[in-house]
């Protein structure tokens, strides 16, 4: 059992819609598999592929209202036109007993974190550019063509938020963003600071 003075560490993980986000915390769980994620809590659709409690608790909007008025979410942000939730007491449980938990939030998300418990550690994955965003948000083919314009006018909004997070990890080489998400999770993640001058060429293309 986890020593009551030894506390786990929150790691907030967020990306504009279309960076592979989902795609490399689920790789990481299987490298980290200690790791704890939190599950939120969403009033949007189930897809085919989703199994409630898996992805999300898929909730109502009334329900997801009640949750907000009794301060039960440690965060929560509307995102399109779905509302998305962090649930306060299964994040702060697990890092009682000591365990590391990851938060798959976007940037509102982690604003409302960083004012809530300003120890956690905050990671944004960018993707290697905007062609690249553009496909990977076409070749999902669960949106319309208007949608899509919308998600990638939304993602440079999002991503002009990349330096309020204490790291930036690029998503170009799948393996090698794993890796360095494994190297921030660990405390070797240093050169993956999100004030590393070679971020600046990537960031002029991304929000042009």
């Amino acid at each position: 059992m986890a020593s009551s003075t030894h506390r786990g560490r929150l790691f907030v993980i967020a990306a504009p819609s279309g960076a592979g986000k989902t795609s490399l915390v689920k790789a990481l769980l299987q490298h980290k598999p200690e790791l704890h994620v939190s599950i939120s809590y969403t009033t949007r659709k189930m897809r085919p592929t989703e199994v409630d409690g898996r992805e999300y608790h898929f909730i109502s909007v009334a329900d997801f209202q009640q949750l907000v008025d009794q301060g039960l979410l440690l965060e929560y942000a509307q995102v399109f036109d779905n509302h998305y939730g962090t649930g306060r007491r299964p994040v702060e449980t697990e890092l009682a007993r000591g365990n590391n938990v990851v938060l798959e939030i976007d940037w509102q998300g982690a604003q409302q974190v960083r004012r809530a418990l300003p120890e956690c550690v905050t990671i944004f994955i960018l993707p290697p550019s905007r062609q690249s965003l553009e496909e990977r948000l076409r070749n999902r083919r669960t949106d319309s063509e208007e949608v899509i314009a919308r998600r990638l006018r939304d993602a440079v909004g999002d991503m002009s938020h990349w330096n309020e997070f204490d790291y930036v990890v690029v998503n170009d080489d799948f393996e090698k963003a794993i890796n360095d998400l494994v190297s921030i999770i660990e405390g070797r993640g240093e050169h993956l600071s999100a004030d590393r001058p070679e971020l600046q060429g990537l960031l002029t293309d991304l929000l042009a």
